[in-house]
């Protein structure tokens, strides 16, 4: 299985006429937030793959009318909070970005992150126990702890995310929220669990096995 993951940067690779024919065959979008809504519905009319998406924290991914009124992306199927079945593949999504000021949009506390995912342990708690792995993918905006995290506290690896792997060993980590010009440029690393963590920052292909 091959995905294409988008995070953060509009890339004009991507918005683009010749869009996805100038990529290899994909079968399924990840987007990781903090993307112009009007970019995912873009994706979205142009591929024939699902899209799944969680919101970032500076509330880019709301589309606009021409009243001014804002909603959710169409096309795209949202993540957050939730587990999906999609192309095959589980998929746990968590939007925004661990709590650093009172005014921007999609923070969330450490608190409130933890419990949501232990709430999950009757769902994907024998999967984990059965098969190694509760969910094939994690998306989340934010980065785990780790080499992806920022150096600013806004940017600081969630330790939120740090549970989720180790309750339910996600085979794939996809994220955005630091760009890779302002940390380490290392697109991807595997972490101690296991989990295999991919910075999806403007765009990346990713090959999944089976």
């Amino acid at each position: 299985m091959r995905i294409l993951a988008i995070s953060d940067q509009v890339h004009l690779f991507i918005h683009q006429a010749r869009f996805p024919d100038n990529l290899p065959a994909f079968d399924l979008v990840l987007a990781a937030g903090d993307l112009p809504g009007s970019y995912l519905e873009f994706v979205a009319t142009k591929v024939r793959v699902p899209v799944v998406y969680v919101h970032g924290n500076h509330k880019e991914e709301y589309a606009q009318d021409y009243l001014g009124n804002l909603s959710p992306p169409g096309g795209v199927l949202p993540a957050h909070g939730r587990v999906l079945e999609v192309a095959g593949l589980r998929i746990a999504g968590w939007g925004g970005a661990p709590r650093y000021n009172d005014r921007d949009f999609g923070q969330y506390s450490e608190a409130e992150a933890k419990t949501r995912f232990y709430s999950w342990l009757p769902i994907l708690g024998p999967r984990r126990l059965r098969q190694g792995h509760a969910v094939d993918i994690l998306l989340t905006h934010a980065p785990p702890p780790g080499p992806h995290a920022g150096a600013d506290f806004a940017h600081r690896g969630s330790q939120a995310l740090e549970l989720f792997h180790k309750l339910y060993r996600p085979r794939l980590h996809v994220h955005g929220h630091v760009h890779l010009y302002e940390a380490q440029p290392r697109r991807e690393y595997v972490t101690p669990e296991g989990v295999r963590v991919v910075n999806a920052f403007e765009y990346t292909l990713i090959e999944l096995e089976p």
